[in-house]
């Protein structure tokens, strides 16, 4: 009877993160890239190994040692991943990068691999195995020589997206493959060049400015953050996956860099989050203007703030694509998912729902960039008002709520939360600026949600505030959107009442430290793993009421949870492992604000209220 072969399985956490601003590589400890849309973010992909092992597609560089062992890093201060095999016989370094050049026209876009062999002599294995439009294959690849002991590959597609590979003269057609069998000796180095048909081959010198233009360029970035605490290069690393995120094109700020990672072991929670969700990019904006990246933050709001003054009634979209067009529909694609979590789905239907809360989240954004970064323009003003005299109209309906529950809408302490926050963020930012608007009304209705918020979900039986208005069991609970409430400055972080909120929601959501968004019935099957952004917030809470022994120690097991190169995905699950899109602009966007805080609290002995 033959032997079963069991092919090794591919973990979520097991992946680095390179980008161009344009679009995200991921690549595994053993040096494949196993995800990649391309030219953009949002394009269909070209290697989705990680959602399905046999049809995704890959880019394979795998050094002949089998007792190797295998490390993997970023380059200090940039998103430059380093890859090293180390044997008795030889050790290889695989340098990944994508460049990102000086603007968004003038530098092709490239995958960058560079091999070098440190010590000894090694044989590496390549297949670049290319499946266009999510998983579906191409022409044959065919190869012709490009000067002596240069190869260029080349891969066709029927939509008329192609690719080149330009690698060592060894290069060869393997149906839809490149293949190549590479031999180094001690201080060889050979560059594999993945780009668009039309890029032209660059020499050995030329690549080492390439690479050397891009260090610098991270390296400077990343030097411009404020933040000298405790946890610096963690919050560095975090930094950096939100730039990553970035649309240098566009100021756009995707949610996350990949569709189709399951929320849920083996569910059907496998959603697309390469979009821009007012609410998630609003939220980056705090993060980001706290380590001193204004312009990030000043970009992004530009481009939301065209996206208001598109809007004549002042409703905006819960999401946009990253050009700022609308979302597609959903649909399902022919890939086995994640672990057999299927189906996979591009688009998001979430686009059309009714979410309050993101006013309140853009407003917040909106303020702080007027504060920290650039005054709002006449313009820009003009579409807030319309937005906030919508939200005083709309604010007492119910909405589908930050979760986006895929059922009837409901009334959401959340929702009613953001939207006290979305008019109390116009008041000031007037009274600041000394902007024109009805400010009379406005605070009128500032009053009017407060109000309500007390009088309805607050509830004097279980001494807590609950979820949603309703008579159902699960209206009553808690819900990890809560902690927001001291955060967003609605009620003091001491205040008796919230610190019973507080406690609720330590016995009911956490984990060890580890918060879940809610546990309720959501009408979808699967039990997902703890939310990310929820756990930072509650650390967050708990230094600001003045905990801070328990959440520094909090804290500090959620870092451990983080992956060997510091990134986070959505969730993570009972066994440790890693749930949902990844890496996930709201888990580190949240990991940034509970550093902050944690850090100056633990340097003063105590939490200042509303710092």
């Amino acid at each position: 009877m033959a032997e079963r072969v069991v092919e090794p399985r591919i973990l979520i956490a097991d992946h680095g993160a390179i980008g161009n601003l344009e679009t995200i590589a991921l690549i595994d400890t053993a040096g494949t890239i196993d995800y990649l849309c391309w030219p953009c973010l949002d394009s269909a992909s070209v290697f989705a190994r990680l959602l399905d092992g046999k049809k995704g597609g890959h880019f394979a560089v795998e050094p002949d040692l089998s007792d190797a062992n295998i490390v993997q890093m970023y380059l200090p201060e940039t998103n430059i991943l380093l890859t090293r095999w180390m044997a008795n016989a030889a050790s290889v370094d695989l340098v990944d990068l994508m460049p990102v050049g000086d603007s968004a026209d003038d530098t092709p876009s490239r995958v960058i691999r560079r091999l070098t062999c440190t010590r000894g002599s090694a044989r590496i294995h390549v297949r670049c195995a290319p499946r266009f439009d999510y998983g579906v294959v191409g022409r044959t690849a065919s190869v012709t020589a490009n000067g002596e002991n240069v190869s260029r590959g080349r891969f066709d597609h029927e939509s008329g997206l192609a690719l080149a590979l330009h690698g060592p003269g060894t290069l060869v057609a393997d149906g839809y493959d490149l293949t190549a069998d590479i031999y180094l000796n001690e201080g060889d180095t050979v560059s594999l060049v993945l780009s668009n048909p039309d890029d032209v081959s660059l020499d050995t010198a030329a690549l080492d400015a390439v690479v050397e233009k891009d260090i610098a360029y991270w390296r400077t970035w990343s030097r411009k953050s404020l933040y000298r605490g405790r946890w610096r290069e963690t919050v560095e690393r975090s930094a950096m996956a939100l730039k990553l995120l970035t649309s240098r094109k566009h100021g756009s700020i995707a949610a996350a860099a990949t569709f189709g990672l399951p929320e849920a072991p083996g569910g059907v929670r496998n959603w697309d989050y390469r979009a821009t969700w007012i609410r998630d990019s609003s939220f980056t904006v705090y993060a980001l203007l706290r380590l001193g990246y204004q312009g990030e933050a000043v970009g992004f709001l530009h481009w939301a703030m065209d996206r208001a003054q598109a809007c004549s009634q002042g409703h905006i979209g819960v999401m946009y694509a990253l050009d700022g067009g609308e979302i597609a529909d959903e649909r399902k694609l022919d890939l086995a998912g994640f672990e057999v979590a299927s189906p996979i789905v591009v688009g998001n239907e979430a686009k059309d729902q009714t979410q309050h809360d993101i006013y309140g989240a853009l407003l917040d954004a909106t303020y702080l960039g007027s504060k920290y970064g650039e005054p709002i323009a006449h313009d820009s003003w003009v579409a807030i008002s319309r937005i906030v005299d919508q939200i005083c109209k709309t604010w007492a309906t119910p909405d589908s709520g930050i979760w986006e529950v895929r059922g009837p809408k409901k009334h959401y302490l959340h929702s009613r939360l953001m939207s006290w926050v979305a008019v109390d963020r116009a008041v000031r930012l007037a009274q600041k600026r000394s902007l024109p608007g009805p400010l009379v009304r406005w605070s009128e209705v500032r009053t009017a949600i407060h109000d309500d918020i007390w009088a309805n979900f607050w509830n004097d039986d279980l001494g807590r505030f609950v979820r949603a208005l309703g008579d159902a069991p699960e209206d009553k609970a808690v819900d990890g959107a809560l902690l927001m409430m001291p955060l967003v400055r609605f009620i003091g972080a001491t205040d008796p009442k919230w610190l019973a909120t507080l406690k609720a929601i330590g016995d009911d959501l956490s984990d060890d430290g580890q918060v879940y968004r809610y546990r309720i019935d959501d009408g979808l099957p699967g039990q997902e793993g703890t939310f990310v952004a929820c756990s930072f917030w509650y650390v967050e809470c708990l230094a600001r009421a003045g905990r801070l022994d328990e959440a520094r120690l909090n804290f500090e097991k959620l870092l451990a949870h983080a992956n060997h190169v510091g990134l986070f995905a959505e969730e993570i699950a009972q066994d440790g492992s890693f749930l949902g899109n990844f890496p996930q602009g709201f888990s580190h966007l949240a990991l940034i604000s509970a550093a902050f805080y944690l850090d100056r609290a633990l340097d003063r002995d105590g939490p200042r209220e509303w710092a």
